[in-house]
């Protein structure tokens, strides 16, 4: 399945945040400047450029200069390879629900 378990993690990580979430959000209609992306946060200028490092580090963004403007470009691969490793994993955590379920019913049934 694609990618490693630390690019996962890193993956993961980006997504954890709020703020990031919503850069990657504000991405997906297009590319945007640094200036576009951070307009809608109250925070620093090195703070958004964390958030971006953070993005660029887990492959999630790719950012562009072009004159003195900076473009931010979402790229999509590593949240396939996220989406791909929750669904593989889902059927397991259903089954496994469901055997807690049955196991649980029986208990019950056996108590007096």
């Amino acid at each position: 399945m694609g990618g490693s378990q630390d690019e996962l993690s890193a993956v993961f990580q980006a997504l954890a945040d709020p703020t990031r979430r919503a850069m990657l959000s504000r991405l997906r209609v297009g590319p945007a400047t640094v200036g576009e992306l951070a307009e809608p946060f109250a925070m620093s200028r090195p703070a958004i450029s964390q958030h971006l490092g953070v993005l660029e580090r887990a492959g999630l963004i790719e950012r562009t200069a072009t004159a003195q403007w900076r473009t931010c470009t979402l790229r999509t691969e590593p949240l396939d390879e996220a989406s791909a490793w929750v669904e593989h994993h889902r059927g397991e955590w259903n089954e496994r629900f469901d055997l807690l379920a049955e196991h649980l019913r029986t208990m019950k049934e056996d108590s007096p």
